[in-house]
């Protein structure tokens, strides 16, 4: 393996873990501190704490599917795709560093929202913004990591394509 190798996998494990840490440190300290469906207002009422339990997927997708199925559908499916992820990252070898930073947030996020599932059943949400006409449901920083990541490929792919195009 060459040094540019080893760093870039270096830097990527790094950020991985980073992802998955900050994840992990944010929600135990949620589930500590935060009563369920406490409202605490960090920036006026535009972004609050409000602790809730999903034991869905995204908005509570599937909350309602019986145990079995959710179990395969949240946790099974998903973990076989991040051990992919993982894998392509560290052994492909012509994919751009943008990229491999990408799928270590979206990962990373990944990562910390299986492990919540697999261990506390649900994932434990927190964050909310209310900006009046645009508002969130509640989400936690292991979202907040996919949603960089799908946003480093997006403004990635925006760049590719009008180098091509030029």
């Amino acid at each position: 393996m060459n040094k540019n190798r080893i760093v870039t996998n270096s830097a990527i494990l790094l950020t991985l873990l980073a992802n998955i840490g900050c994840d992990q440190i944010s929600k135990n300290i949620v589930r500590e501190k935060v009563d369920y469906y406490e409202s605490i207002s960090l920036i006026s009422n535009y972004f609050t704490l409000t602790k809730v339990e999903n034991d869905g997927a995204f908005l509570s997708l599937g909350s309602a599917l019986p145990e079995t199925i959710k179990f395969i559908l949240l946790s099974g499916i998903p973990v076989m795709a991040l051990a992919f992820g993982v894998g392509y990252m560290f052994l492909r070898k012509n994919i751009s560093f943008i990229s491999m930073l990408a799928l270590s947030f979206a990962i990373g996020g990944g990562i910390g929202n299986i492990y919540d599932r697999v261990v506390h059943g649900s994932v434990t949400d927190f964050l909310h913004i209310d900006l009046g006409i645009v508002q969130t449901g509640i989400f936690n920083m292991a979202d907040v990591s996919i949603m960089v990541g799908m946003g480093l490929f997006f403004v990635q792919s925006f760049f590719n394509r009008r180098r091509t195009i030029s």
